[in-house]
Parts: C-alpha cells; structure tokens; sequence
C-alpha cells in the first residue's frame, strides 16, 4: 500500500513540483490548499480545499497520513495580519494534528530570509535568526513552533531553502524574463559581482524525499538547502540574457540610491520588490549546504545558472497561461508598477 504524503500549499510553486515528483515515486498525494489545484495531474491526487487557518480541516485531511510537507506560507507582500495567520497560526494547526494523527515524519519549508541580511558567509544552521519583514519574523516564529513540538515519535525537520526556481515559477522573476524576451537589458543594483545562491526547485523536491527517507533520527534537525555550483549575480543573470539572444548586458547601479528609491516605491505600493529582496540583492547571500551532503546525503543537480535557464524556458514555453494574470503568489506575475516605465531606458 502506498505511502500517503499531505502537501500543504500543494496547489502552490513548490507544491505542483513536489506534487508531480512524489507521484512518480509511487507515492498517493494529497493537496491541501486554499487555492485550486488546476493542474493535468488533478485526477492522479486527493484534493482538499481548505486553509491551514481551520483547524478542524486541517485535521479531517489529516487522517492516514504518513508524512507531511508543511509548505503553504503566506508570501511577503501579503498583509501583514495574514503573514501572521497563515505562516504562525496555521502552522501551529498542521503540527499538532499531525501529532495528534501520529504521523511519523513533518517537513517544515521554512527559509534562508530567517537569517536577515547577514554580516558573514557562508551562514550556517545554528547562526542567529533575525527575520526581515513581517515574512522572516513569522517564519521564525513558526520553526520555534517546530521546536517546541519535536518529541521521540514524531520526527521534525526544518527545510531552509535558498530562494528556488524552475517549472512554474514567477513573481519577482517573470519580471526579469519579460525584460530578457523583450530584448532588455537588466539593473542590478551595486556592481552585480556579489555571490548570490539560487537553487532549483527539483534539487529541493530531491531533499524533502531524502527527508521523508533517511534514518528519521537523522532528520530531526535544520538543514540549509542550496546549490552547490554559483556564481556572481551578473555572472547568473547574464546567462538568461545571453540565451534571448539580443546581445543585452546586465546593468549595475549604485546601490544605496537604488535602495532608498526602492523603499520609497515600496512605500507607496508603486513597486513589487519588497525589503528583503532589495536589501540583499547587492550583497553575498549564500549558504553553506554542507550539514544536508553530509546528514541528508543532498547532491544537487542544477547550477544557479541551469536552474535560471531551466526556469527561462518554462517561461517562454508557457506565456500563453499566464498573460495578463498578475497578483501575490509565485504561481502568476507580479506587476512591475512603475519598474515597466524603467524597462524602456534598457
């Protein structure tokens, strides 16, 4: 009988890739989501829409469980009450009735913005948390809630993984492709030689299973998830510009002006890009993945620049899905404001 694995936030970026890569494993997959699942693979999985805010539907879809993928957040420009909600509350749901229906294994998808805007590199599991934004603060929140509740039967990991793309990712950098189809160049803000870690959502899938499958003493631990092989970010993006073919250069910028016009937009809701992405994107940003080769056994596939290329052309591939959608998820583009009056001077 096959294994039965509960996604929360299946219908969701990270969701739909771990969705399809457990299905081929053989494993029987249930989404729950507040969204809708509106994907080919709909009649191959159980389907629950619900939010992670009910409790008493959390615990109804929890019901023989075997594992659990607790992904659903609610993302950096949703309003602060339900950054709280969603990613504090409803993850305190999802523990304890996972608890409560003795599932064996929890895999909490937290992320690498706990750390802040960090002073030294690579930065490592036990290094101190100090979340931007609403979003870092209660994704703090929420791994202290993991902590709390670990116990001998039931293992917790905590997953930290570096900001991943791939298939059906958008957001932020459907707006960098739609510069690169256009044949655009691209701002970077300081001189874009700063080391930045991506990671590709398929290596991210490959260490939840290793999380669902490893010795669950283990496990029961934090783990950094990234690439192993990246470069500078201008180095990274170049190649998304090299592959549209215009012979367009990635463009540095200095950065503290950028920064405080950036803040400025964000203010008045006139940009998309919110803290944490324009106060690290001058900066080194990586971590050391060195825990999870070891412990997990992780061994990513995909460079930075395989990762932006694969996700590029799943862009390209697929623009007639999504034209004219926008909102706050990494599932649609988010509007470029006033950036789209900046694209014409590229």
């Amino acid at each position: 009988m096959a294994e039965k694995v509960l996604i929360t936030g299946g219908a969701g970026f990270l969701g739909i890739n771990l969705v399809r890569f457990l299905l081929k494993r053989g494993y029987e997959v249930i989404s729950y989501d507040i969204a809708d699942f509106d994907y080919p693979e709909r009649d191959e999985i159980i389907e629950i829409r619900d939010d992670v805010r009910n409790r008493d539907g959390v615990k109804k879809a929890m019901q023989g469980v075997d594992y659990v993928v607790h992904a659903a957040a609610a993302l950096p420009l949703y309003k602060k009450e339900d950054i709280f909600s969603t990613d504090v509350d409803g993850c305190r749901n999802v523990l304890e009735e996972a608890k409560n229906a003795g599932v064996k294994r929890y895999i909490q998808i937290s992320s690498t913005s706990v750390y802040g805007i960090p002073d030294h590199h690579p930065l490592v599991e036990d290094d101190k948390l100090q979340g931007v934004g609403h979003y870092g603060v209660a994704k703090i929140e929420a791994e202290k809630l993991c902590e709390e509740a670990r116990s001998n039967d039931m293992s917790i990991t905590i997953l930290r993984p570096k900001s991943f793309i791939g298939p059906e990712r958008l957001g932020v950098f459907a707006l960098f492709y739609d510069w690169a189809k256009s044949g655009k160049g691209f701002p970077v803000l300081g001189n874009g030689n700063n080391l930045y870690q991506f990671l590709d959502v398929e290596d991210l899938c490959e260490a939840i299973l290793l999380c669902m499958t490893v010795d669950k003493n283990k496990v029961n631990d934090v783990f950094n998830i990234g690439a192993k092989v990246y470069s500078t970010m201008r180095e990274d993006y170049q190649a998304v510009l090299d592959e549209a073919g215009f012979g367009k250069k990635i463009v540095g910028f200095p950065a503290a002006p950028a920064i405080f016009a950036l803040r400025v937009l964000e203010f008045f809701h006139l940009s998309p890009l919110y803290k944490w992405v324009y106060e690290t994107a001058s900066k080194e940003s990586f971590v050391s993945i060195e825990k999870a080769e070891k412990i997990l056994g992780y061994a990513p596939k995909y460079s930075n620049k395989d990762a932006l290329l694969r996700n590029y052309h799943w862009y390209l591939d697929n623009l007639d899905s999504f034209k004219g959608k926008s909102g706050v998820t990494h599932r649609v583009p988010w509007k470029q404001g006033i950036l789209k009056l900046l694209k014409l001077f590229f």
